[in-house]
């Protein structure tokens, strides 16, 4: 039966740098969608980015900060804070950021899979960018829960 389930409990240290400077902490992944943990530090905010094939349904687990995003001409700005869910549809140009007092995580799930490189797109944003993650980005292997 082994290589039939996935169990993975979050790491410490990042396993990769999002396109939008978020830090990334791999977890489970399937066939239709996979899941990660990503964190801005305080007063971090992310870059406005928009996925090319890929939606993603985000949990807030700790932290505060907000969320902005846009479709089709329509926008908004939200409160994240713990037991805040929201969806973000694929073509939804969107930003992130962390309060100036607290970090802000989330667990997101991405579907389908991460596909790689160039999925994620640069935008004008609602803020100015500012991660403060200094770590290098590390790309994430399409399909799978490991590093590349």
């Amino acid at each position: 039966m082994k290589g039939h389930f996935a169990t993975r409990a979050l790491s410490i240290d990042p396993d990769a740098v999002a396109p939008d400077g978020a830090e990334v902490r791999l977890l489970c992944a399937l066939a239709g969608g996979s899941m990660a943990h990503f964190r801005l530090p305080p007063g971090a905010c992310s870059t406005a980015v928009v996925h090319r094939t890929v939606g993603e349904l985000w949990f807030v687990v700790a932290g505060e900060g907000e969320l902005w995003r846009e479709r089709e001409g329509v926008a908004e700005t939200v409160a994240l804070q713990p037991g805040v869910a929201v969806s973000i549809p694929v073509g939804t140009s969107f930003q992130f950021r962390a309060a100036a007092a607290s970090e802000v995580a989330v667990v997101g799930v991405t579907m389908p899979p991460w596909p790689g490189g160039g999925e994620a797109v640069a935008v004008p944003g609602a803020w100015q960018a500012q991660t403060g993650v200094t770590s290098s980005p590390t790309r994430i292997t399409p399909g799978s829960t490991t590093v590349a």
